[in-house]
């Protein structure tokens, strides 16, 4: 693994102003290391166009923003030839609004998806960064992401969630807002202000795509279960979206990886993936069904296959990992990378306008037929933990 060694916190942009910012890195990248650049901006959505290539050597270079959110993959340059791309980076901290702030985890307060900067990731087997231009975006539509660990930035290799790949399949029509975080429950989201802090900045054209199950399922006490709370919590979410005039979808948990002695999937979610299908044909919600897909997909992998796509490692394949690995329910890179697929193939699917924002070499995924694990290529960013995050 390369070591990030430059990290830009305080350089001074060519243009100095509130909504737009220039830097050029040509130098600052010359060796083709890994490199960061964090910059403080307010809240909101920020175009960002960046010129990829040297005119010394050839170059391959893969961007990513804030908590390892991905952009631009493996993106390779000839000696002389420059590229230029350009995405949408949603940043937001913690503040709501009148001193109420989200009741971030302590996980949480030291990672970039929360801080007051926007932070972009420049790695690769050899990157090259030239002129950067930055710019606050205003009008285009945002895709608002709720779940838990399935669907959070996870900050740390080896894990991953869906909602840090699937930024590589919007350009600049979109912005993706991720607000989910480990171990939370469709209760315990709204309990710490999260969809209120989606609310203060929600507006008609936009979407919130929400994601949970997996740790509603291990509540205890009274109205727990599939059919009471999870339910009343779920309508909740659809009444206050849609009282802004902004859509709502629901996506069904992901599938933990719990076969049986014959290669199928046994079902580990109960009766939860069928109470939100309930909610969603009653009030007319658009659902893509996750869990039948990811179930799909772990059965086309195999039983020893379908651990390529989730956290199993052995001891010592990263530092001061003691033990082996063994996660069936949170995804690597990979695994991440092939749910996002299926997410924005759902999103596409339902003819939903936000759809339209995806990037035209995006083709729809079907699960039955995965990508090649030996071919995909990830190259991991500078902070790692062995740590399983909050919920299974």
């Amino acid at each position: 693994m390369k070591k990030l060694i430059i990290l830009l916190l305080s350089l001074s942009p060519l243009i100095a102003d509130a909504q737009t910012f220039d830097y050029d890195l040509t130098k600052a990248t010359k060796k083709g290391a890994p490199s960061s650049l964090s910059i403080d901006v307010p809240d909101g959505n920020y175009r960002v166009s960046i010129e990829i290539g040297s005119k010394k050597r050839a170059a391959e270079t893969t961007v990513r923003a804030e908590n390892r959110r991905l952009f631009v993959e493996n993106l390779t340059t000839k000696k002389g030839e420059t590229k230029r791309v350009e995405f949408i980076v949603n940043k937001h901290s913690a503040a709501i609004c009148d001193g109420e702030t989200v009741r971030l985890k302590e996980r949480e307060k030291t990672t970039f998806n929360w801080d007051d900067k926007l932070t972009l990731e420049f790695n690769g087997d050899a990157p090259a960064i030239g002129k950067i231009h930055i710019e606050r975006d205003t009008v285009c539509p945002t895709i608002y992401l709720c779940g838990n660990s399935t669907v959070t930035d996870q900050a740390s290799e080896p894990w991953a969630s869906w909602g840090q790949m699937i930024t590589r399949w919007f350009g600049t029509g979109a912005a993706v807002a991720n607000y989910a975080e480990s171990g939370l429950t469709a209760g315990t989201f709204l309990a710490q202000k999260r969809l209120d802090k989606i609310m203060t900045t929600l507006r008609p054209n936009d979407v919130v795509v929400c994601e949970f199950g997996h740790n509603d399922e291990k509540e205890k006490g009274p109205g727990t279960g599939a059919w009471y709370h999870y339910t009343t919590n779920l309508k909740k979410y659809i009444d206050q979206v849609r009282s802004k005039g902004a859509s709502i979808v629901f996506c069904t948990p992901t599938q933990r990886r719990t076969f049986n002695g014959d290669g199928k999937i046994v079902n580990s979610h109960g009766d939860f993936p069928a109470a939100m299908k309930a909610v969603a044909e009653r009030e007319q919600v658009p659902l893509i069904d996750l869990t039948a897909l990811t179930t799909t997909f772990y059965e086309t992998l195999g039983t020893e296959g379908s651990k390529r796509a989730l956290v199993h490692y052995p001891k010592g394949t990263y530092p001061g990992q003691e033990k082996d690995l063994a996660d069936n329910t949170h995804f690597n890179p990979f695994g991440a990378y092939e749910v996002a697929k299926m997410v924005a193939t759902g999103l596409r699917r339902l003819n939903l306008p936000i759809a339209q924002q995806l990037r035209p070499e995006f083709k729809d995924f079907d699960p039955s037929h995965p990508d090649d694990y030996n071919k995909f290529k990830w190259m991991p960013s500078e902070i790692t933990n062995t740590v399983k995050p909050d919920g299974n």
